[in-house]
């Protein structure tokens, strides 16, 4: 679910609570008084493998233990990555941390081992600037559409391009996908791939394993994909393969966000869980779900503040460890559906009108739900965008 305001009058924003979700295996006791939020922690969580490999790096960036350190720019790409690898050989030495990290699931630790490698080379490219359609064109695109797919699944990125992203003046599209797992039966696809990335020009491809504990990796290198070759793009649609989105309504509402002030309200926050040997304590507010939208600024600063923040293997929540060093929070807005319509609103076809992103939809549905949306309307049937 996600990231923005309603278009329906009057506009309205909702906020988490509280900036953090409550992860597994944080010590609750209300006898204790409330201590204030800091951006860092001294002695907590001392046998979690991501807290102590955090903690060095924060500890480098606080104001009162490192005043001058603190003050460095982020753009000192070079310190940062010193200060991920001198962490990894800090907390390797503790002896009870490493002995909970053999205590994790095969796969969790197998991600801890490979988590401080960030330099991949890319494989595949798109062929105009800033995703396919930009070739021609002289102005930065509106929105850039960036969908986490993996190599196989050429059917999900046919009927997006077939349906609700085949092009316009105010988009671009980019498919982010790594190497097919060779751990996973299948046909080799690789050469299919390169076809497909010399037709269409859409397909940006790094060297490493497509896993569901590698989508992590494909935030933090399109970050920095898209510092260099896009920049100018004024906001991100980053969503899943297996989305509908509609198009046109979506332009129409960034439009109205780059002119409107914004109104927040609070909304409860959810709960996560995680192995407490990887991680405990606080998790940020994220946006869950297939798709969410950010400005391209933002993108631009997730990069950098990336850069200091270790990888953690559920996507979603590393990108709300980067926003809330940035002092940013993501947004629900009710037109993003994560799965379906409540009870029977999905039977009426003026409901597909009123959202702006639906998650779980196969190739054939995206299909129908074009073709639905395309039913014209009378003007007393014109629904306004969901709300609640």
């Amino acid at each position: 679910t996600n990231s923005m305001r309603s278009m329906a009058a009057p506009a309205t924003e909702i906020m988490p609570k509280s900036p953090h979700f409550v992860a597994n295996g944080i010590l609750r006791n209300k006898s204790f008084a409330p201590l204030p939020k800091t951006f860092w922690e001294n002695q907590r969580h001392k046998k979690a493998f991501w807290n102590q490999l955090q903690l060095v790096v924060d500890h480098q960036f606080n104001s009162i233990l490192q005043p001058q350190k603190a003050k460095r720019s982020m753009k000192n790409s070079s310190f940062d990555d010193f200060l991920l690898k001198k962490s990894f050989s800090a907390v390797r030495s503790f002896d009870n941390v490493m002995y909970n990290v053999e205590e994790l699931p095969e796969r969790v630790q197998d991600f801890t081992r490979y988590m401080q490698r960030r330099d991949y080379p890319v494989l595949l490219q798109p062929g105009g600037e800033c995703g396919a359609q930009g070739k021609d064109e002289q102005e930065p695109p509106l929105l850039l559409f960036a969908i986490k797919t993996t190599p196989d699944n050429f059917n999900n990125r046919q009927a997006i391009r077939q349906t609700w992203d085949n092009g316009g003046a105010y988009v671009r599209r980019v498919f982010l996908l790594g190497k097919q797992n060779t751990k996973e039966p299948g046909v080799d696809v690789s050469e299919l791939l390169k076809l497909e990335s010399n037709f269409y020009g859409d397909i940006l491809q790094w060297d490493f394993e497509d896993t569901f504990f590698n989508l992590t990796l494909k935030d933090v290198l399109f970050w920095s994909w898209f510092s260099h070759s896009c920049k100018q793009t004024h906001f991100v649609f980053k969503g899943d393969d297996d989305i509908f989105v509609n198009t046109p309504k979506l332009i129409t509402y960034l439009q109205i966000q780059m002119e409107k002030p914004h109104v927040k309200k609070n909304i409860e926050h959810l709960k996560v869980l995680y192995p407490t040997q990887l991680l405990q304590g606080l998790y940020p507010a994220y946006a869950g779900g297939g798709g969410l939208v950010y400005s391209g600024q933002l993108t631009r600063r997730l990069h950098l503040i990336s850069k200091r923040v270790h990888l953690f293997p559920i996507d979603d929540v590393y990108v709300g460890m980067c926003m809330v060093r940035l002092n940013a929070f993501p947004m629900h807005n009710h037109a993003f559906l994560m799965f379906d319509f409540p009870k029977n609103e999905g039977k009426d076809p003026c409901s597909y009108h009123t959202i702006l992103v639906m998650h779980k939809r196969s190739p054939n549905q995206v299909s129908s739900l074009i073709l639905i949306m395309q039913i014209p309307m009378t003007i007393d049937q014109q629904p306004l965008t969901k709300t609640h």
